[in-house]
């Protein structure tokens, strides 16, 4: 019988396989397929000229990219999170990680190493602490900030997933008491705390819940990406009610355009990030326009990054100078010029 490390570390094995899996993948369902950027044929530039330099979380950084939690937990990780952190510190995108369940019950201890040493190899990392929402419940708040600082994060993410823990056979959906202990964290941890979903997006009435939060920022994490009620239902048993119900609700959620768009009339003031279905410079540049801070992507980023170092380097600077042919295309000299302006247009599908 396995044990509950082996059981644990299975399952994040099991998800980084199936997130790679096209049916996994909740194609055509951003939103950014109904939205366009209106062309300047004459924009008053020189390419060479632009900037992606963007806010992030109360400081400047080179880029508006991240990549969003994926790795952590399993064997495989290390390898992976040491070629995705020398990339991100080398182009300037911030580095999220996957859940730290683990390490915040007091099991990760070869885990928070592993940060450490990370830590000391590439010391300008950007690093995202990331736990779920039921942790945040459950566990003391204390405890949160020593793993941040433990690991030298800059930032927790704190993830919503309602959707995966109810359908996944060892979830954990206990969200009850959730909004009171967001502004508790929100409130007193030293670090700035970014809410972020799964895949699934946010409605009006959730992002009106988080006025008066003092939040670092909101990770839309819309659909259109991978699906993680997908995943958990390919993991399940086969004649299962979970995997039956993951096929019931395989195209759950709010699209990441939605999202975006939600999130910048609801919360003017909050720094809006935007992943989910992420998939090029240019989808970057649609969310930009629609009102996005920052741009992650997780599935492709891994992809990349599964093809070794200098793979995903080179798919990280196709990204951005997808975005900066965006920005040129559409006269704007920086991603700020382009969120200001009304370039993005919704078209019939």
């Amino acid at each position: 019988m396995e044990s509950d490390t082996e059981q644990f570390e299975s399952r994040k094995r099991e998800h980084l396989q199936l997130a790679l899996e096209p049916a996994h993948q909740a194609f055509g369902l951003t939103g950014l397929e109904r939205i366009r950027l209106v062309h300047e044929a004459l924009p008053d530039l020189n390419f060479h000229e632009l900037r992606l330099d963007s806010p992030c979380l109360g400081r400047i950084e080179r880029t508006p990219f991240y990549v969003a939690g994926m790795t952590a937990g399993h064997a495989d990780a290390p390898r992976l999170n040491r070629t995705l952190a020398i990339a991100c510190a080398e182009r300037g995108w911030a580095m999220g990680v996957g859940s730290q369940r683990r390490e915040l019950e007091g099991g990760g201890g070869k885990d928070l190493d592993h940060w450490r040493r990370l830590r000391e190899e590439v010391p300008g990392l950007f690093l995202i602490a990331n736990i779920g929402i039921s942790q945040l419940v459950d566990a003391p708040l204390e405890r949160i900030q020593a793993l941040t600082e433990e690991m030298g994060a800059q930032a927790l993410a704190i993830h919503l997933n309602a959707l995966q823990e109810v359908l996944q056979p060892e979830g954990t959906p206990r969200f009850k008491g959730a909004i009171q202990a967001l502004r508790r964290a929100c409130a007193e941890l030293a670090v700035p705390v970014v809410i972020k979903e799964t895949g699934c997006g946010f409605s009006g009435e959730t992002l009106r819940r988080f006025h008066g939060l003092r939040l670092g920022a909101i990770d839309v994490s819309g659909l259109g990406g991978t699906h993680w009620g997908r995943i958990e239902g390919a993991r399940a048993r086969p004649d299962s009610v979970h995997a039956a119900a993951a096929m019931t609700f395989g195209r759950w959620g709010e699209s990441t355009a939605e999202s975006v768009e939600r999130a910048r009339e609801m919360l003017p003031s909050a720094e809006i990030w935007a992943s989910g279905g992420v998939r090029s410079g240019l989808d970057a540049a649609k969310l930009i326009a629609l009102g996005a801070h920052r741009v992650g992507y997780a599935q492709p980023a891994l992809a990349a990054a599964l093809e070794g170092l200098e793979a995903l380097k080179r798919w990280m600077e196709v990204q951005e100078y997808e975005l900066r042919v965006a920005l040129f295309c559409t006269g704007s000299a920086t991603p700020a010029e382009l969120r200001s302006s009304q370039k993005a247009i919704r078209v019939e599908a």
